[in-house]
């Protein structure tokens, strides 16, 4: 019930969601897929939360929330020396675990601000809102979650399916023009060069005033 819930309020808030219920399936998902952050339930019907964790962090740097109904110190302090970046205890408020959720992934990325900023686009990730030429929006969350992905990438080049694997999870059926349609709704927003296309390759931000 816990993982339907947070699938369903973390999708509601602009984000991918991969959702497994057992550890190995969860270590096959993170070797094949590229992640901005795992939660981690210590719960888990096959493996040991702890010990998982202790085999992520062999070779695997995602930044990791714990969430566990264990609140002594002692399972804290095992998984904080095996690499927990964060904990949250049963019963949890949603808000906070998605403030923690990008407290955790803002450090990682090296951010120490709530915001964004490329060139003239600045992305403030705690409202969802966009400032970009003096205009400023609070966006649904698929077309923030669009804009964060380039601007998380200033200058860089990503294509169709990388901002598919951004915007949309295993369970979803993939319009082949959802992509095009979320950056018109942005542009017409805005400005068209809000988000640049390179013909036949994908589309980028400018990172630098042009």
């Amino acid at each position: 019930m816990i993982g339907q819930s947070l699938d369903k309020a973390l999708t509601g808030a602009g984000m991918a969601v991969d959702w497994v219920t057992r550890g190995e399936d969860g270590l096959d998902a993170l070797r094949s897929g590229s992640y901005a952050v795992l939660l981690l339930d210590l719960g888990l019907p096959d493996i040991d939360g702890i010990e998982l964790l202790r085999r992520l962090r062999v070779n695997d740097n995602i930044p990791v929330v714990v969430i566990t109904a264990r609140d002594g110190i002692p399972t804290r302090i095992s998984g904080l020396d095996f690499g927990a970046d964060d904990f949250v205890v049963k019963p949890f408020d949603f808000d906070e675990l998605h403030a923690r959720i990008r407290a955790v992934v803002r450090r990682h990325q090296g951010q120490s601000a709530s915001t964004i900023t490329a060139g003239e686009l600045t992305l403030d990730l705690a409202n969802h809102s966009v400032s970009y030429r003096g205009l400023s929006e609070t966006l649904p969350a698929k077309e923030f979650a669009l804009l964060r992905a380039l601007a998380e990438r200033p200058g860089a080049i990503l294509s169709r399916g990388q901002l598919e694997d951004r915007l949309y999870d295993w369970g979803n059926e993939v319009e082949s023009n959802a992509v095009d349609v979320l950056i018109h709704y942005v542009r017409r927003k805005f400005d068209k060069d809000i988000i640049r296309n390179v013909r036949g390759v994908g589309w980028l931000v400018p990172g630098s005033k042009s």
